[in-house]
């Protein structure tokens, strides 16, 4: 179950990158949402999906992921 929660979010997430804000807001609900082994997962895959996203690079230390 725990997979299928990963990867939901890592949908939404993929969805609403098109705002930051939305992106900002979606990632606070995962950081609450996932478990501890999960949100590892989730900050190596956020390293990499942001790459070629400036704007969301500032998500990540709002959130401190």
């Amino acid at each position: 179950m725990s997979k299928m929660m990963f990867d939901y979010t890592k949908s939404i997430l993929e969805r609403v990158s098109f705002d930051p804000v939305l992106f900002y807001k979606e990632l606070e609900k995962a950081i609450r949402t996932l478990l501890p082994y999960e949100m590892e997962q989730l900050q190596e895959w956020l390293l990499n999906f942001i790459v070629g996203k400036p704007e969301l690079k500032e998500c990540l230390l709002l959130v401190k992921v």
